[in-house]
């Protein structure tokens, strides 16, 4: 056991499904759920992303549905072009594990093997995805109808129709959301990949020392203990304040929310890029810049109001790729109201406050607004471990390391942080969606 910034870091798991959960975990709460019977018998195994998301099975059933209908069922894309285009977004985010699973899905799918030599092998209609790849994996807020309109107008090169285009966003935006996971959740290779030299393991490896000592272990413990403790006193207060703003002022602590996020997690020293997935980005220093960097104009706040999913962005989608749009209705409104009212080592408790939090605070990262929300509540909820961990994993997840995830809430149990990590990823993929079928909305009007 290590200690770094006091912060006891365990030994990074060898095998298994996760760096960070011992398997026993896995296999003991989501292992006998009948879904993963399901993923079994329609996938011929349970691969480690499934069986980290087992531990949560309403969500999973939702997941594993919705996967299946966008790689495997009727559509305007050929099979072998969508594990192709999730090949491209996954690369985006340095992910190996979705980039290799998908190279060998893509051959299945009789995809032309010349491909995987890189980008410049694909076809120029696949190439001319590479901007709007970039900007849903990184800054998706850029995104404008100029960019819409450069692949779908009459005289666009390779031209893209509507409905391939909008399969095309949601295919990326399900692989940059799902590399969030990946990294997140320290997923590790498939034992097939393993032998993979150039597939590296999903977090720097961290390693520790010696075990803790019982008196040790007591006063963490102790300390654990009252952290929920404050914390939930905390959600109660939140949920009590009958105290009403103006709208100037719930303005104002959305900004000073918005600002406080620019603070930088701990920079991490990464190799240089495996080939198995350099080769298939292009631009590769075009990274993820705060929506609103200091010193510059920031673009217009998303508000809510304006355009948000259940009012403009499910309609378009319903209009354009409607089984596709009901499947993630029912996964975002899976997500956000799963509950088990369990913290820690409490049960009974109401934990929608935090939840809201949660996805607010990514929404509020990603430069949307909810105009009835209090964003003071975000600040009283989420301490700074978990904030930065939550903005590196939904920004640039290939910076996560253990330390991250074992510095925010040490005394909740593992399936609570994957619970983080499926509420971080669905929110993560619905702001990326609006910012698209916003423009896409606009070219089309």
């Amino acid at each position: 056991m290590k200690e770094e910034a006091g912060v006891d870091v365990p030994q990074a798991l060898p095998s298994g499904p996760s760096a960070f959960i011992p398997i026993q975990e896995i296999l003991e709460e989501g292992a006998a759920q009948e879904v993963m019977s399901e993923a079994l018998l329609s996938e011929g195994r349970a691969d480690h992303i499934i069986m980290a998301m087992g531990l949560h099975p309403t969500y999973l059933t939702c997941f594993l549905r919705t996967q299946h209908a966008l790689l495997q069922l009727d559509g305007p894309l050929p099979l072998s072009w969508r594990h192709f285009i999730i090949i491209l977004a996954s690369a985006r985010h340095q992910c190996s594990y979705l980039v290799q699973h998908h190279s060998s899905a893509f051959l299945l799918a009789g995809g032309d093997e010349s491909w995987l030599r890189g980008l410049d092998c694909a076809p120029p209609k696949i190439q001319h995805l590479q901007t709007l790849n970039k900007l849903l994996a990184h800054r998706p807020w850029i995104i404008t109808q100029e960019h819409i309109q450069e692949l779908v107008c009459p005289g666009a090169e390779a031209r893209w129709s509507l409905a391939e285009l909008i399969q095309a966003v949601v295919l990326m935006s399900h692989a940059h959301s799902l590399a969030s996971f990946v990294w997140g959740c320290g997923i590790l290779p498939e034992p097939e990949q393993s032998g993979d030299p150039s597939l590296q393991p999903c977090s720097p490896t961290e390693s520790c020392c010696s075990a803790r000592d019982k008196a040790r272990k007591q006063q963490e413990w102790s300390e654990a203990v009252n952290e929920v403790k404050l914390l939930m006193e905390k959600m109660m207060m939140v949920q009590q304040q009958g105290e009403e703003f103006t709208q100037e002022e719930m303005v104002t602590r959305f900004e000073r929310e918005r600002t406080e996020s620019l603070l930088e997690p701990a920079d991490v020293q990464h190799s240089v890029l495996p080939d198995c997935v350099s080769r298939f980005v292009a631009e590769a220093d075009f990274t993820y810049q705060d929506f609103s960097p200091r010193g510059v104009q920031a673009p217009p706040t998303m508000r809510a109001q304006d355009y948000s999913w259940e009012d403009h962005g499910f309609s378009l989608m319903n209009r354009l790729y409607g089984e596709m749009a009901q499947l993630l209705d029912e996964k975002f409104q899976v997500v956000c109201a799963l509950t088990y009212n369990t913290m820690a080592m409490h049960s009974h408790v109401d934990t929608s406050t935090l939840r809201k939090a949660i996805w607010n605070y990514i929404h509020c990262i990603y430069g949307i607004r909810y105009d009835d929300y209090n964003y003071g509540g975000v600040n009283q909820l989420l301490e700074r471990s978990l904030k930065v961990y939550v903005k590196t994993v939904a920004c640039h997840p290939e910076k996560t390391t253990p330390r991250m995830y074992f510095s925010f809430w040490r005394q909740f149990r593992h399936s609570e942080k994957v619970h983080v990590n499926l509420l971080l990823m669905e929110a993560r993929l619905q702001a990326a969606l609006l910012y698209a079928l916003r423009a896409i909305t606009r070219y089309m009007t």
